[in-house]
């Protein structure tokens, strides 16, 4: 899945959860940092009262997942929002309390003994919970390292300051100051894990996306109802060089083979024409082999194609512009 349509850095103040879970549908990541930052506290907070600290933080990264994953169950007729996510926080906590094998009384009691939708987060324990996870991830690093990072961060020094107190050079103490905040990425992913499981399950459904348009993309190429089209090699391009085109369904298939070798800074763009509307294709990328594999998804290709080209080009292009390589139907002339 390609990134989401709204390009917002960040939403005006009065912007609703509603509108920011719209957002979301629309797989727009940073709708997701807002609400986090929004609810983060109180999702926290409420299973924290239920489990601890140590399951809470893991029921944050869940709570928000599921947001991400399942935003469409939530309802606006039936209530807010906040009120919304405090039920999801409950359910897991709860099942993540009778998972790691708690007695299902205690768990019980201790959902009921949670405070209801209308109490307010509890910012304070939030904030010191991260301030404590921060700690922890600091006194692990090496001597010299947190030495400094304690004095600018917990000390709020400037580095100047922090170079006098350690007596040493400016330059050694913002390298300490640097190398360790390198050091302390890995063990701060915690604050950032919900951002990160979003983009891997992203990635995993455009890898699934991508597995199901070869798979139909491979059925379409071995229907015996799918005629292939050949590319033959355009005027001042070798005669060996050749490609074939399949198309049905809204899925085109191209391969291409021997095609010469592009100067610095160009590339190859296959291209569709039906009727007067030029369509393209995707850019080709030759392998080790010489050889090429395009697959291309559109509503366009559910008709017959009027002409096919690969052309070479040097920039971006909405049209062909470069000159022809490879083309159908054959023509005398190198088109322009």
């Amino acid at each position: 899945m390609e990134p989401a349509a709204h390009r917002h850095e960040g939403p005006p103040a009065s912007e609703t959860d509603e509108a920011l879970v719209a957002r979301i549908g629309l797989r727009d990541e940073v709708a997701l940092r807002i609400l986090h930052a929004r609810h983060a506290a109180r999702v926290f907070t409420v299973a924290a009262r239920m489990a601890g600290e140590a399951i809470a933080e893991e029921v944050v990264q869940d709570v928000f997942l599921t947001v991400w994953r399942k935003h469409e169950t939530f309802d606006p007729e039936r209530g807010s929002f906040k009120n919304w996510i405090t039920q999801v926080t409950r359910r897991r906590a709860l099942n993540e309390l009778r998972r790691r094998k708690h007695d299902a009384k205690e768990s019980d009691d201790a959902l009921e003994n949670v405070a209801d939708e209308t109490t307010e987060p509890d910012e304070a324990q939030w904030a010191e919970h991260r301030r404590a996870v921060v700690r922890r991830a600091v006194d692990a690093l090496p001597f010299a390292e947190r030495q400094a990072l304690s004095l600018a961060f917990f000390d709020e020094l400037t580095h100047e300051q922090v170079a006098s107190a350690l007596q040493t050079p400016l330059g050694t103490a913002k390298s300490r100051i640097r190398l360790g905040m390198k050091r302390l990425a890995p063990s701060l992913a915690v604050l950032l894990v919900v951002i990160a499981a979003v983009l891997g399950w992203r990635r995993e459904e455009r890898e699934e996306q991508k597995q199901e348009l070869q798979q139909r993309a491979l059925r379409m190429v071995t229907s015996s109802d799918v005629v292939p089209v050949r590319l033959e090699a355009s005027a001042g391009t070798p005669p060996e060089a050749h490609g074939t085109y399949r198309a049905k369904s809204g899925i085109a298939v191209m391969t291409t083979s021997q095609l010469p070798r592009l100067a610095d800074g160009e590339h190859y763009l296959a291209w569709s024409r039906h009727g007067e509307l030029w369509s393209l294709l995707g850019v080709i990328e030759i392998g080790g082999d010489g050889r090429s594999l395009l697959v291309h998804e559109s509503d366009a290709l559910s008709s017959r194609a009027d002409e096919i080209r690969v052309t070479r080009e040097s920039k971006a292009a909405q049209v062909p512009q470069g000159p022809a390589v490879l083309q159908w139907p054959v023509t005398s002339a190198s088109p322009p």
